[in-house]
């Protein structure tokens, strides 16, 4: 039998805590969110490892190293409203829900939509919306948005979703071009919207968010 309880422990201590995550409000949620819940019952066993954890064919659950430095870039606050992208089975919306106001989760997979809510239920959490939609177009009809949260990687960010944030709202996302990934921030101000890189990291690249690819005779 696996003790969950010290799995999280060790996955905070071993590979939150080392990649200079110092949040301690992000610490605690991680902490006392069961990672086990969300995640499929044949793989509940590898719940706390450090690599992704495969929910569909285009749906994973981010590595807890990677989602929490992610996490930390967003500067969620209490107040905040957070929109929540390719959501999957919940997690990502159950740690925001413990630091922000009111989760956003758009999710277009029935089955991973369905979980996620069950898990929602069983923790008795109350202030996460699990939408159907497609995560690339967002959730217009809920937002301007404090933060926009993408479980997965982008080559691009569509205007319309951008057009979401709020002025100093915050987008985060692991952008893909070719070999090289980089989680980058992206923030919004009354006539711009600016990106700087935040670390190294790799992730599936999401329907809806590919480029283009340009005509060549």
């Amino acid at each position: 039998m696996i003790d969950f309880t010290a799995a999280r422990h060790a996955m905070v201590d071993c590979q939150v805590r080392p990649s200079d995550v110092t949040n301690y409000s992000i610490i605690d949620a991680m902490l006392s969110i069961p990672r086990e819940v969300f995640v499929p019952k044949a793989q509940r066993s590898v719940a706390y490892s450090e690599a992704e954890i495969r929910l569909s064919e285009d749906r994973v659950m981010l590595p807890p190293r990677t989602f929490a430095k992610m996490l930390e870039q967003t500067q969620v606050g209490p107040e905040d409203l957070v929109l929540d992208l390719a959501a999957g089975t919940g997690y990502s919306s159950a740690i925001f829900s413990k630091l922000s106001a009111a989760v956003i989760a758009v999710e277009s997979d029935p089955a991973l939509r369905k979980q996620a809510g069950d898990a929602a239920d069983a923790l008795e959490i109350d202030n996460i919306a699990t939408t159907e939609g497609e995560p690339a177009s967002g959730d217009p009809a809920h937002g301007p948005f404090d933060v926009i949260f993408v479980n997965g990687a982008v080559e691009i960010v569509p205007d319309a979703l951008l057009g979401q944030l709020k002025v100093g709202g915050r987008l985060v996302a692991v952008f893909v071009d070719g070999a090289i990934g980089q989680c980058r921030l992206m923030v919004r101000s009354e006539t711009t919207v600016s990106s700087r890189y935040a670390f190294d990291a790799w992730a599936p690249i999401l329907s809806g968010f590919e480029r283009e690819e340009a005509f060549a005779f």
